[in-house]
């Protein structure tokens, strides 16, 4: 592969912001093109087929107009349910998002974790088969939430939402029950990374919060190799809505190196 290869991060929204700032420091010599698709976002609440039509042609589109040596798709719902059909179309190289259920199953002390995600990625078949393969003994409580990846992106326009609001939204991951506390969450939808020092704050108590991103970021690496002495330009955002960012969202888009 080129020594500064080409890398696109696609997500519905912004969510992937927290995936696209791992692989950077994995390989900050690359060309970045970030791809918010935020003519169809929300993902959570499509079903297969809206979501299969949407993705593909988008991303044949894409690729032909960037072409990119590898795409990472940085949403948990596009992974599950589009990424087969992808990597059946296309002959670029695709890296998925995938809950990070078997890390935090085996190094849960309580053995009670909780998956926090849209609530379509928590009712996958998907998911429940990553917990059957991978639970480890734990005890996996699913909690589905229909709000706070919009809040995330919220946040990044510049309007924040109440601490009681996203208290609300990560309150069922918190099981105290026959003596063991939940000690784990997965955050399987990449717009919750976003929130994390909010998360954390507004725990009611402390829990190790497992994002997948730097994991991606070592598949990502593995795929494209390492880093070479050449800095590229300002990473490219694109947005499928053709709405220019609000002044908000491009002072926080540029702490994600992230250019106009």
């Amino acid at each position: 592969m080129a020594s500064a290869p080409t890398i696109l991060v696609f997500d519905s929204g912004l969510g992937g912001l927290t995936v696209h700032r791992e692989i950077v420091l994995a390989r900050p010599d690359a060309r970045y093109i970030y791809v918010a698709d935020d003519a169809f976002f929300p993902y959570n609440g499509r079903d297969e087929t809206a979501l299969v039509d949407r993705v593909v042609p988008l991303m044949g589109t894409l690729i032909e107009s960037y072409r990119p040596d590898l795409v990472v798709i940085a949403c948990n719902t596009a992974s599950t349910l589009v990424l087969p059909h992808l990597r059946a179309r296309f002959a670029v190289p695709f890296v998925g998002t995938v809950p990070a259920i078997k890390p935090a199953c085996a190094t849960s002390v309580t053995k009670r974790v909780s998956v926090f995600g849209t609530e379509a990625t928590v009712s996958r078949e998907y998911t429940r088969a990553l917990i059957r393969d991978f639970a480890n003994g734990a005890e996996v409580t699913l909690v589905g939430s229909a709000r706070l990846a919009g809040y995330a992106e919220a946040e990044l326009n510049g309007a924040p939402a109440a601490d009681t609001a996203i208290a609300a939204e990560i309150a069922p991951c918190f099981v105290d029950r026959d003596g063991r506390r939940t000690d784990t969450v997965v955050l399987a939808c990449t717009h919750y990374p976003l929130l994390l020092e909010r998360l954390t704050r507004l725990s009611p108590w402390p829990v190790s919060f497992y994002d997948p991103a730097p994991a991606i970021a070592r598949r990502v690496l593995d795929l494209v190799g390492p880093s070479e002495p050449f800095m590229p330009p300002p990473a490219q955002i694109v947005f499928t809505s053709g709405e220019p960012p609000s002044p908000a969202l491009a002072s926080a888009l540029a702490r994600f190196g992230i250019g106009p």
